[in-house]
């Protein structure tokens, strides 16, 4: 992975009972760094559902992801993650 990329947007989601999708990653994103306040479940896709049986992420861990294109991020329980896109 390369560890020096350039970050573009941030999005905060706000995370609850129900999983929560973040707009659709663009065309020149290649990894996403995760963040959340709170340990949450996450999950990838198009349109993806995150459960308690998906990715978990611990509070206040970075994390890192290989994404695609139009790809979106989902999240459930209760935090605010922090998903930044980042480019080369």
């Amino acid at each position: 992975m390369h560890i020096a990329m350039r970050p573009t947007t941030t999005e905060k989601l706000a995370s609850s009972g129900t999983s929560s999708q973040t707009a659709a990653f663009a065309d020149n994103i290649e990894y996403v760094r995760v963040v959340s306040d709170a340990a949450v479940h996450i999950e990838f896709g198009v349109n993806p559902t995150a459960t308690a049986s998906t990715i978990y992420v611990p509070a206040d861990d970075i994390e890192y992801f290989k994404v695609s294109a139009g790809e979106k991020l989902a999240a459930i329980g209760s935090a605010n993650v922090y998903v930044t896109q980042l480019s080369e």
